[in-house]
């Protein structure tokens, strides 16, 4: 009995090292995908370059293939070497995640986590919480990213991100949104052709799709604006083509605007660091006023959830006195189909 114990004991001991060192090996051939160099992946791995390669080429022996082509330069990962890194990057992410039931269990606000944010949300809204936050939550490895709202529903799914920051709802499959405030639209009109007075209400109706400066494809702001029009009815019939604006940042569309290029569409948080000569420009619409829900996008079975508790209730204590609007319009951040006349 006492042989057939130590014997179990010795057993598991070696099964347990040999997991431990097959993720950490994953880890190493992620690195080394990642930076196509085993000098650069051995320093962001904390590790030595003979260390790092030693156990790379271990991994490579076990199973008996080339991960890495090293005679190009940079290396490249063979196509053997694709399937197993999709492999080794779900078992190193899965094993992260025993991490995260500990520290859930013990109610634990710590460790790694990876946050999204969209790029229209991203430069008002992160000034306001994260120094907050970052103090409130330091054993928190925060690492936040601007990605576009498709890449968010993309790295959520796959578990390389935590949680986003986007414009709902969206209704993904197996994806939670958590509303963390609604933010109304706001017309920028600084042409005088428009007869508008200062802090003049505008209707909907007023809307010109036409005469609206928008973001480039690819934002969902960009997306609200045109569904904003096309539920007024309007459309681009009769533009001049001889011009098309399309720009990645309200900076630049607050400029041409102010060339007498047309109009713009701002989210309410952006007005607020205007100059006092730029803000007479704004335009707030009658209500119910067009707006968009900003929330907390995340799957339904994260463990992380301590920290995304911690998150929403630190931008929730932030964002409660900045935006005070009632009767708002919720407007879709996917372009909704045209109906068929």
């Amino acid at each position: 009995m006492a042989l057939r114990y130590l014997f179990f004991c010795t057993f598991a001991q070696n099964l347990i090292t040999i997991l431990f060192m097959t993720i950490v090996q994953f880890q190493y051939i992620l690195a080394v995908a990642q930076y196509k160099n085993f000098s650069v992946a051995a320093q962001k791995c904390f590790v030595t370059q003979p260390t790092l390669s030693m156990q790379v080429q271990r991994l490579e022996e076990e199973l008996d293939v080339l991960i890495f082509d090293r005679a190009k330069k940079p290396l490249r990962v063979t196509e053997v070497g694709e399937k197993i890194l999709q492999q080794a990057e779900s078992i190193v992410s899965e094993s992260e995640r025993i991490k995260d039931i500990i520290a859930q269990h013990k109610g634990f606000i710590g460790g790694r986590f990876r946050l999204g944010i969209i790029p229209t949300v991203a430069p008002t809204l992160l000034p306001m919480f994260l120094n907050n936050f970052t103090k409130k939550y330091p054993k928190v490895e925060l690492k936040v990213e601007e990605m576009t709202t498709r890449e968010c529903i993309r790295e959520l799914a796959e578990g390389t991100l935590d949680v986003a920051i986007v414009a709902t709802p969206l209704h993904e499959k197996h994806l939670i949104e958590r509303p963390l405030y609604y933010e109304p639209f706001v017309a920028y009109i600084p042409n005088a052709k428009y007869h508008l007075t200062e802090n003049q209400k505008i209707q909907v109706s007023d809307l010109h799709l036409n005469d609206i400066l928008m973001l480039q494809d690819g934002h969902c702001f960009r997306e609200s604006v045109l569904n904003i029009c096309q539920e007024n009815g309007s459309s681009d019939k009769g533009k001049d083509n001889s011009l098309e604006i399309k720009s990645g940042s309200f900076e630049t569309l607050i400029k041409l605007a102010n060339e007498g290029m047309g109009m713009t569409l701002l989210p309410y948080l952006h007005t607020l660091d205007l100059s006092e000569e730029e803000k007479k420009n704004l335009h707030y619409f009658e209500e119910p006023s067009p707006a968009r829900e900003i929330s907390l996008l995340y799957h339904s079975n994260e463990l992380k959830i301590s920290i995304i508790d911690a998150l929403y209730n630190v931008i929730s204590g932030v964002i409660r006195g900045a935006i005070t609007f009632d009767n708002l319009n919720i407007i879709d951040p996917i372009l909704k189909k045209k109906k068929k006349q």
